[in-house]
């Protein structure tokens, strides 16, 4: 059956292209010092966690990492048989389910880690994660044997198996020499602790702080896991970055027209009244708007590719339609596909490129992508 036909808005995950980004970070990693960690919070950064995680764990990835307890278990129950990490704090309360679903949490602070233990059973496998610059949460690493010591105390705790420590890279994407001294200072840092911790007779099976881009820019097989993030998913960590390779955008977002009309010169067109032409002109609603997760602040920013030709978008998005000036592509109909993200012919519209349109990151266009746009594999 025709999907154009059957759907007013729907979001293609190309599974091949999924396959190919991740055998092209793979292959940046020195074989037998750092493997795969791949990051799939957020539903798979709005892609589909437990689709995506089939794929990567049949590639060889035992390694996954999220962002909290639903996220966790939403793989464990998908069938994930490997290791899964929540990056985030989780409420010690629930430390016992954990433990029961072989699922690794992170520790934050001793404080954390101290109720972590009061609360558990069982032993609970945990990440210790360190602040190195972020100043999001983590120990404090300014005093390496301090930290270190906070890290043995909660390798001490009962019922606390701390496998892990780690870190994030606040500007491992940037160029600028401020900040890849900015970088270098974190990694510093967080080996300074790990070797202070050693000397306490504190070893971890996992110290890892590569991100994507600190996979691509800073690699170090000292970090003996990859959190292979955004360019998974085929964007990059930064608009103007220059890569290595050509990630390969997953997603594409179509959707198709559902009317076609003519406006005089004068005539407005959408909420405000924001536009108005001087001539004549075709205009192409169609059936997608802030509500399926296209940002209302594309309005008048936006293109759309219609029978592989670029049109503009007219107007203020709505909640559910937008509108787009299709004067100069002759034959249009209403049922036509219309790319909103994606390829047609030779013409392609990138995550990226709206994110760039309007001051936001690649990686919060597609985690906006709506629940209500259903998502077709393709490519499998």
């Amino acid at each position: 059956m025709n999907e154009q036909k059957t759907r007013r808005v729907w979001a293609e995950i190309d599974l091949a292209a999924a396959e190919r980004n991740f055998l092209k970070i793979k292959g940046l990693l020195r074989e037998g010092c750092t493997k795969p960690a791949c990051v799939v919070k957020a539903d798979g950064y709005g892609h589909g966690a437990v689709r995506l995680m089939k794929l990567y764990q049949k590639l060889g990835a035992d390694f996954f990492c999220v962002s909290n307890i639903p996220e966790a278990l939403e793989l464990r129950q998908g069938g994930c048989t490997g290791d899964i990490l929540i990056l985030s704090r989780f409420e010690p309360e629930l430390a016992d389910t954990l433990a029961e679903n072989n699922i690794i949490g992170a520790a934050v602070s001793l404080e954390s880690a101290r109720e972590i233990s009061r609360c558990a059973n069982r032993p609970v496998r945990v990440h210790i994660k360190l602040d190195t610059g972020m100043n999001r949460v983590g120990l404090d690493t300014r005093d390496p044997e301090k930290c270190a010591a906070q890290a043995a105390e909660i390798a001490s705790l009962p019922n606390i198996a701390a496998e892990g420590v780690f870190t994030h890279f606040a500007a491992a994407d940037s160029t600028e020499p401020d900040d890849i001294a900015f970088t270098d200072e974190q990694k510093r840092r967080f080996l300074a602790v790990c070797d202070a911790a050693e000397k306490l007779g504190v070893t971890f099976i996992h110290r890892h702080f590569l991100n994507s881009a600190g996979t691509v820019f800073h690699y170090d097989s000292r970090s003996t896991l990859a959190r292979m993030g955004i360019l998974l998913y085929g964007l990059k960590p930064d608009y103007d970055l220059e890569l290595p390779f050509a990630p390969e955008p997953v997603m594409s977002l179509r959707t198709v027209v559902s009317q076609v009309r003519a406006v005089r010169a004068g005539d407005s067109v959408s909420y405000g009244r924001t536009w108005r032409p001087d001539t004549d002109r075709v205009i192409a609603t169609v059936p997608c708007g802030y509500a399926d997760g296209y940002f209302r602040t594309l309005s008048g920013k936006c293109e759309a590719l219609i029978h592989g030709k670029r049109v503009p978008g007219v107007g203020r998005i709505c909640m559910d339609q937008m509108m787009f000036d299709i004067t100069g592509v002759p034959g249009v109909h209403e049922g036509d596909r219309v790319t909103l993200i994606g390829r047609d012919g030779a013409e392609v519209i990138t995550a990226d490129d709206l994110a760039h349109s309007c001051g936001t990151i690649g990686y919060e266009i597609v985690c906006a992508v709506s629940k209500r746009v259903p998502r077709i594999e393709i490519n499998g």
